[in-house]
Parts: C-alpha cells; structure tokens; sequence
C-alpha cells in the first residue's frame, strides 16, 4: 500500500517527511520513516507507547532536527530549524501536555509570540475581535477572559487549537488531542477537525484510540519501535486490522472476566462533601457509597462534575470539608497521604506530571517514591540501590515501560504513555487493599490497555477493591462490577453494567435522568 501512494505526484501532499531517522541515547526513536499528507485530509498516526509519532511529529515541527531524511513544504525541501520556522511554513501543533502559562488569560497565552503593538502598547481589542470570531466559527465556545489555570482540561486544548488558528495555521497537528477529554468534547473536537479538514486545512492527527481514527481519518500510517508498518486508509481496513498492525499480535479488544466475588466493605465514604478549586463553593456535595473487597466500582460522569474532588479526598490531595472516608473500618479523613498509603491506598493520578512523576528524577527513583524509606530499599537511612535497580528493572520488564536508558531514563524524556505505565506498573505492584485508579489507560495504546485492564481485573480477583474514576465508556462498561455516576457534584444513579446500556449512561451522565437512591448512607 505505501509503495503505491509513494508513486502518487508529489503534488499531491502539501507535506512529506522522507526517510526521516531520528536517534536518542539508547534508542532509534524514528528508523527511515516516509509520511505523506494530503492536502484537506485528516491523517492519522498510529502506534504503540514510544513508537516515536510524538517524535517524528516534533521532528516536522522543529523541536528536534532528524539526523537523516528531509521534509518537503508543497514540493519543495524546506529546513525547519525551530518551532518558528515551523509557524512561518503554516505548520502549527497542538501537543500531548499543553503548552500554555497557567497564571495568564486564555487570550494572552492565544496570542502569546505574535502580539500586534502600536507604538509599544499591544493591540489587545483586534487580538479579541479575531479570537472571538475563530471561536464562534469553529464551535470552540472559549472564554477568552478566563485564567487558564481555572479552566477544565477540555477548554485548555481548545485554548491550543485557538492557538493554531489565530496563526492561520494551514497544516495542524494534534498530539492525543483526545486523552484528557470527555465523551462529548471527544465528538466536538471530530466535528471541529471535520470541519476544518472542509475548509482546506491539513490535519496529522495522533491518537491510539482506534474508533476515533476510524470515524474522523482519511488515512493511517502505523509506526511500530520506530518502523513505518504502512499507510492504509481507513474505508480499506478495520479496527482489529489496525489493531494488529500496531502491536504486531491479536489484541483482546474486550476484557474477559468472570462475575466479581465480593467481600467486606474496604472503602466506606459517608455524606462526603469536597470544595471545589478556590474554596468557594462544594464540588461534592453529600455523596455516599462504599466499595467491598473483590470488586470494581466506577465512578462515572462527564468531567468537572466532582470526580476530581472526590478522588482528591479520598487519596488525601485535599480536605473533605464534611462526612468521613472509611478505610478497611478506620477514619482516615485527616490521615496524611503517606498514612493513607501505609494503610492499604495505591493511587494512580488524573494528572501524571503533577501527583504521579517527578519528572527530573530517574525511572528507578520514581518506581520507589512511596516506598523508598521502607526496609527493603534503605537500611539505617541508606538507600540499598542495587535493591532499587532490581525492583525497577522487574516492572519495567513485566509492564513493557520503555524507555531509551532503561532504570537511568530521566522520565522527563519519556513518551507520555510510558510515563503513565510507569506509575501503573508502581502502584500495582505495592501492597493495596484500595486501588484508586484515575484515568488509568489515559495516553495508552490497545496492548497496553489489554495489560493493564487483565492486571486491575486481577487485582480484583486477589480480593483488593477497586474504586476506578473514568471518563472513558468502554472502559466503564468493561471493567466495572457497578457504575455510580456523578452529576453537578452529586450521585444521580446507581448502575449494573450488566443490565444497562452506554445510551442509558450517557442520560445519567448529561443529568437528564436521575435517581435520588441514597440507600448506601
């Protein structure tokens, strides 16, 4: 297929990447990769964690100079140095960890590089006109005057988008545009990518989510460890085809698990309420249920309805400001996060680079954050290393977590999806009675959700409780032993995933159907 589409006229592609070879310590990230993009096509890039799309991405865009290969802009060899270079060509990014100052305006960080000044003074009124206006266009519906940091994950990727199109980007490339978003973000962003695809704009689109590549993308090029496998499109192949490709084996799309078998109550949650972010008013408010020994509860919701919260309060980010959270029969309310964590709570984070890495330390370093002073790893304040490189080495192999220095990977340089893999392989390795799993496959290719869905249902079936927070569907629907979905900070059902359907869930979810059952407080 690939050798058919490179006879094609050159014409044809407004952008190709030509026997791009990229190379970091330890690792050939890109191995004599050849991409072409068609001019108005959504192209999708496809692969495992650490195949090297985010790096060839980041090649075309100027973060990183490729050792060998060139890229053609319309026809004609173009040197792209910096990601100014890039802006100049029309080529604009949005990238898996956004990249936009927290403390400034949406419109400062939309217009942040290319202000237009009078006289010293920056022209913000026109700056506003026009980001309103593109905002309108698209369907973004963005506050411009909001502070970013106040802001769900979802409006700060459109804050990205806004970005490239204030630019006037002409070739756009999304990063996992999908990872950190809701269902419903999930199918505006398709609409808007659709949309612009329409008007002309060339689209290089990342993700591993194979339903969304089959439902928005032209065409795919899968990478494997570095290899381009080939590009097909998408009306030609399957899901399972790609599926294959990627990974190079059969992947279990569906996990296979038997009925749970279920034990004591382990986490008791009692009319919590949680203050959302500034204290000013309650994110979770008089929520109860438990989760017992031997099963999987979900809790489910679009985002910005309190999961967050909750899950801050119960691993111990934040305070409850009333009602208590009951852990194996002790009150651990005011218990420390290292006295939560003594007592049996594994803790897999919403945000991996603020509560889950710490990203200038070194993979071994991080395998042992929680455990790092407990006797098997120090010895009269001690580090034992050699004990430390062993233990990481173990989970590196058992949970495929790649990385180009091995133990010494400063995890910083590492793809997000293997970061997310690393905190996975830690936290279910550590002795738990609770399992709080937030986002758990966020970032993550097909095998490596197989790996860890069979590892949670395993944990499960070891008789530890599971209380899993996800915005994904499939996942809820598969994993989970009972749903109990949130709305506007408060439980409006509790579900059997056996007996109910995702359009039933997505009612509960919108809060267009709702059930004041309390029967768990």
């Amino acid at each position: 297929m690939q050798s058919q589409q490179t006879n094609l006229c050159t014409n044809d592609y407004v952008i190709e990447m030509r026997n791009i070879t990229k190379v970091f310590p330890g690792i050939v990230a890109n191995d004599d990769v050849t991409l072409q993009l068609k001019r108005g096509e959504i192209h999708a890039l496809l692969g495992e964690n650490g195949a090297g799309k985010s790096t060839l991405m980041s090649v075309l865009f100027g973060l990183y100079q490729a050792e060998q290969g060139e890229i053609l802009k319309d026809g004609k060899v173009v040197r792209i140095n910096n990601p100014n270079d890039a802006t100049a060509l029309g080529i604009g990014m949005v990238h898996q960890h956004f990249k936009l100052v927290e403390v400034f305006s949406v419109l400062d960080n939309i217009i942040l590089g290319v202000e237009d000044t009078k006289l010293g003074f920056i022209q913000k009124k026109q700056a506003y006109k026009k980001a309103q206006e593109l905002s309108k266009r698209y369907g973004l519906n963005v506050d411009l005057d909001a502070i970013v940091e106040n802001i769900s994950v979802g409006m700060q990727q459109r804050t990205e988008i806004l970005k490239m199109l204030f630019r006037d980007n002409e070739i756009l490339i999304f990063d996992e545009p999908t990872a950190v978003l809701t269902p419903q973000e999930i199918d505006e962003l398709m609409a808007v990518m659709r949309g612009l695809a329409s008007e002309g704009k060339s689209i290089l689109f990342i993700s591993h989510k194979l339903n969304e590549i089959m439902a928005v993308a032209d065409r795919v090029t899968v990478l494997r460890k570095g290899k381009c496998i080939g590009t097909v499109c998408t009306k030609d192949t399957t899901a399972q085809q790609l599926s294959d490709m990627m990974v190079g084996r059969a992947v279990q799309l569906k996990i296979d698990k038997a009925p749970a078998k279920t034990g004591q109550v382990v986490l008791d949650v009692q009319n919590l309420c949680v203050k959302g972010a500034g204290n000013k008013k309650l994110a979770v408010k008089d929520v109860c249920f438990n989760v017992r020994a031997g099963e999987i509860v979900c809790v489910a919701g679009i985002d910005g309805n309190g999961q967050t919260e909750l899950g801050y309060a119960i691993t111990g980010l934040t305070n409850a400001s009333s009602g208590a959270i009951v852990l194996d029969g002790k009150d651990i309310t005011h218990k420390s996060i290292r006295q939560r964590t003594l007592q049996g709570i594994s803790h897999i984070p919403e945000d991996r680079h603020k509560h889950g890495l710490i990203l200038d330390f070194s993979l071994q370093q991080n395998m042992v954050l929680q455990t790092y002073f407990q006797p098997q790893f120090q010895a009269n304040g001690f580090i034992k290393f050699q004990q430390v490189q062993q233990y990481a080495e173990r989970l590196i192999e058992q949970f495929d977590v790649r990385s180009g220095q091995g133990v010494d990977t400063t995890v910083r340089s590492m793809s997000g999806g293997n970061q997310q893999k690393a905190i996975v392989a830690r936290e279910l390795d550590r002795p738990h009675k609770l399992l709080v799993a937030i986002q758990p496959t966020r970032g993550l290719d097909v095998g490596a959700i197989e790996n860890i869905h069979n590892e949670i249902v395993k944990k499960r079936d070891e008789g530890a409780a599971v209380l899993l927070i996800s915005l994904e569907l499939d996942e809820v629907m598969n994993l989970s032993d009972r749903i109990v979905v949130m709305y506007e900070g408060e439980i409006v059902g509790r579900l059997d995933p056996a007996t109910t359907t995702v359009q039933e869930l997505g009612l509960y979810m919108a809060g267009a159907k709702r059930d004041t059952n309390k029967e768990e407080c």
